[in-house]
């Protein structure tokens, strides 16, 4: 299991992941907020039906797991899932490659 680090290259496509990530958590909160607090104002439910604001919630969340399972270690290309949250995981369990860019001012 050799660790090392990743490269400037494989350490942007992992940030741009993360930003993606974190940004479309903060609209789907958001937009989650807004639409179950607003819901019967805009007619998406009422007492007994609930279907449109299931639909609308699902398609909301969707793309958070979608981005999740895309999620994969970009030196060996092992999946990593649900062992990240909003940010990527600090090492990779697979390969054992630091997940962070080495710091260049050590």
């Amino acid at each position: 299991m050799a660790t090392g680090y990743l490269t400037p290259e494989q350490d942007s496509r992992l940030r741009r992941w993360e930003r993606w990530n974190r940004n479309y958590f903060i609209f789907a909160f958001v937009a989650l907020v807004i639409v179950l607090v607003f819901s019967s104002q805009l007619g998406l439910s009422s007492g007994e039906s609930w279907g449109p604001l299931g639909f609308l919630i699902a398609a909301l969340i969707t793309p958070i797991i979608i981005l999740q399972l895309r999620l994969a270690c970009p030196a060996c290309g092992h999946k990593i899932g649900w062992q990240a949250k909003l940010m990527a995981p600090d090492q990779c369990k697979n390969c054992g490659t630091f997940l962070r860019a080495k710091d260049p001012s050590s």
